[in-house]
């Protein structure tokens, strides 16, 4: 069984680029766990079906950041994250969201592991990251 859902992971993280639903490509900013004004991220999605997830955590001012690398899909309503690196490091797993609402300028999804609910906004892809000192 373990084989199967291996093999289902390899055939949606190479699906054809032309595959990719359009309106999740493009980068997409929100605040991690909810309510939490300190913690954000910028999201990534490529047309080819790789992903980068910019994370930030503001703790009295000071920045901690890390950057996941991988590929991402979409079936029905579930958002899949199959997360390859962290910070360059072989860190291999998948994340699983269930899209609640999507349009042009923003996203509503909940983390089917942790329940959290993300709303994140569309930003250009030249978005960067706030600093903690606008932030915190």
């Amino acid at each position: 069984m373990r084989w199967r859902a291996a093999v289902l992971v390899l055939v949606l993280g190479a699906w054809p680029a032309m595959a990719a639903p359009s309106f999740m490509i493009g980068s997409w900013f929100g605040h991690g766990q909810p309510d939490d004004k300190g913690a954000m991220y910028i999201d990534r999605m490529r047309a080819d079906g790789s992903w980068r997830g910019e994370y930030r955590t503001c703790i009295k001012g000071k920045a901690s950041d890390q950057i996941q690398q991988g590929r991402w899909s979409l079936m029905g309503d579930i958002v899949t994250l199959q997360v390859e690196t962290v910070n360059g490091q072989f860190a291999p797993r998948t994340d699983y969201y269930k899209l609640l609402s999507h349009d042009a300028k923003s996203q509503k999804y909940v983390s089917e592991s942790w329940n959290f609910t993300y709303t994140p906004q569309r930003v250009a892809d030249s978005f960067q990251m706030p600093g903690c000192d606008l932030v915190s």
